[in-house]
């Protein structure tokens, strides 16, 4: 390790276990993560052992604790990596500017359409204009004085560009897939559902985002009804942190018996054959930055169905790698999954095909690396790095 580059990533919103310990992998990496009440500041325990600083819960706090973290730092960095392109960012940016440090914006997520979701759901955190308003006024600031982004997919750099950037753009679809471990399966399928104690004959689906507005867990559960009322005996295969919330939606729908749903799976720890036990991946999106669950799922030639939305437009293609339909319409998704089920030859041969985009765009080892190139150079009058053609 000694000469890596020296990097301080700054979390504001939470961060995954497998961006953080590959970074600490490649670099001599300092985490300085926003405390989150009630949640992890990293998604899973580190394998690794990174310096890891937990600020105040406090958005504007943990922002200014950022800004003069930086600063007093700045002999001990050779380059910032933050979060998003909220206030945190923006202190980041305006530190790195005093301190002469490169600083990149780490854009997974379109903030301000994941926000405007909050409308669709009255019952859950309230929609407020002028939050709404900062947020778009924050992204334009971010633009305006930020260098340099980094973002996963074709769509988050048009929104970025949106805001007002004109600097260097990466799109580097970080943490990528691990394709030596998310493999197509060895043992039949009845197999592996024994061995998790899954049921041998129900159709599972398998469905893990966490519960927001954005992931649109009700239109999944109306599809899964109306197949269900066919009398397919459709189940739904839930693993995350939201899993409990995701279960009493169910039971309020009549839908307690279709849903098997516990906490998540680490991913270097058995994740793959939770894919592979499933008949089909869902990812019921509203709003989607790339989507990561889908290119797990086809890495493990498990059939993917999709809403046609943001970056899932770029890797899931309807009558190629999966099946599409529009975003929050249950009929829809229900016909989609009735295909994917029914047809399991033309189901193999997508995500045979899926599997094949996976291990050419989105391999962990070539993410990272593309991400390292990005983070050790300077930024060029041409920074754009090659990323999955768009098909909408």
């Amino acid at each position: 390790m000694t000469g890596a580059l020296r990097l301080a990533f700054v979390v504001e919103s939470g961060t995954d276990v497998r961006l953080a310990d590959e970074l600490s992998t490649r670099f001599r990496l300092t985490v300085l993560a926003r405390r989150i009440p009630g949640g992890r500041e990293i998604s899973q325990a580190l394998r690794t052992r990174p310096e890891v600083i937990v600020g105040p819960a406090s958005i504007p706090r943990f922002a200014w604790r950022a800004f003069s973290w930086v600063l007093r730092n700045r002999a001990r960095l050779d380059a910032v990596l933050v979060q998003g392109y909220g206030p945190t960012a923006l202190a980041c940016n305006m530190a790195g500017r005093l301190a002469g440090l490169e600083t990149l914006m780490l854009v997974c997520s379109p903030v301000e359409a994941y926000y405007a979701c909050r409308r669709l759901e009255p019952a859950g955190r309230r929609y407020r204009r002028h939050e709404a308003l900062a947020i778009a006024v924050l992204a334009r600031l971010n633009a305006r004085l930020g260098r340099r982004y980094v973002v996963l997919s074709p769509y988050l750099e048009s929104v970025v560009r949106g805001h007002g950037a004109r600097g260097p753009v990466d799109v580097i679809p970080v943490y990528g897939v691990d394709t030596a471990v998310f493999t197509p399966p060895i043992d039949p399928r009845p197999q592996t559902r024994h061995r998790l104690g899954l049921p041998p004959d129900a159709a599972l689906i398998f469905f893990s985002s966490r519960i927001a507005p954005e992931k649109d867990p009700d239109t999944l559960l109306e599809a899964v009804a109306r197949l269900r009322a066919e009398g397919r005996d459709v189940r739904i295969l839930h693993l995350s942190g939201g899993y409990e919330d995701f279960r009493a939606r169910a039971a309020a729908r009549g839908l307690g018996e279709a849903v098997i749903a516990r906490d998540a799976v680490p991913p270097f720890a058995g994740l793959a054959d939770w894919y592979r036990a499933a008949d089909v991946c869902v990812q019921a999106s509203r709003e989607e930055g790339l989507g990561f669950s889908p290119l797990e799922a086809l890495a493990c030639e498990t059939p993917v169905i999709a809403a046609s939305v943001g970056g899932l437009r770029d890797t899931i293609r309807d009558g190629d790698t999966g099946w599409t339909y529009p975003p929050g319409d249950g009929d829809a998704l229900a016909r989609a999954i009735r295909s994917a089920l029914d047809q399991p030859g033309e189901a193999r041969g997508r995500a045979r095909r899926g599997r094949a985009l996976v291990v050419e765009r989105f391999d962990r080892e070539r993410v990272f690396n593309r991400l390292a190139d990005a983070l050790e150079r300077r930024p060029s009058t041409t920074a754009h790095v090659e990323a999955p053609a768009v098909e909408h």
